[in-house]
């Protein structure tokens, strides 16, 4: 997962300030190490040049809060519904969108894990032989590429199971983190 697609993600619930932010990514994709607050602003800034995210007031103790724009809004909903692929699923990315999409939309991330689970599959049923005379590290990587794919088709049908028995969509949280950027002003 990038900073900029959590971000645009969790900005999907409503504006936040850099460090709620900064709290809602390490909450919502636990399987992450935590990204440094730096990161998060400079990812802010970049944001608002790309105008995808805009300043959206400020909180009662003066921090800016930011908010998507209409563009930000499309880019983020693009990332939690359609899988991170140019050919071959990528495991980390898939977990990043999944997890983080289930606290957000729990109906796209169960269709994203759905299409995920597609993919892997043909994964499955694709060559599984390397080219005559391949050497042992060819083999090898397409042996890891199908091991990989059966995990991650067990993991999404789980997923899929659990996605199908709750609601786990999260708003915001109320905890203020302890800081944040200030005001300018």
């Amino acid at each position: 997962m990038s900073v900029r697609d959590g971000l645009l993600a969790v900005l999907t619930l409503g504006p936040a300030y850099g460090l709620q932010l900064h709290s809602e990514l390490t909450s919502r994709a636990p399987h992450r190490k935590p990204v440094n607050v730096g990161q998060i602003y400079g990812t802010l800034d970049r944001l608002i040049k790309q105008t995808l995210v805009e300043t959206g007031g400020r909180t009662a103790d003066a921090l800016p809060l930011y908010r998507l724009t209409e563009a930000g809004r499309s880019k983020a909903l693009l990332w939690m519904t359609e899988p991170a692929v140019d050919t071959l699923p990528d495991w980390a990315e898939m977990l990043d969108q999944v997890v983080l999409s289930i606290s957000i939309d729990p109906a796209s991330a169960r269709t994203l894990a759905e299409e995920y689970r597609r993919r892997w599959e043909s994964e499955l049923v694709g060559p599984a032989c390397p080219h005559e005379g391949a050497g042992l590290e060819a083999r090898l990587a397409i042996a890891a590429r199908g091991a990989q794919a059966v995990a991650a088709i067990a993991w999404l049908d789980d997923a899929i199971v659990e996605l199908g028995r709750s609601d786990s969509f999260r708003p915001l949280s109320a905890e203020r983190p302890r800081r944040g950027r200030r005001s300018a002003v």
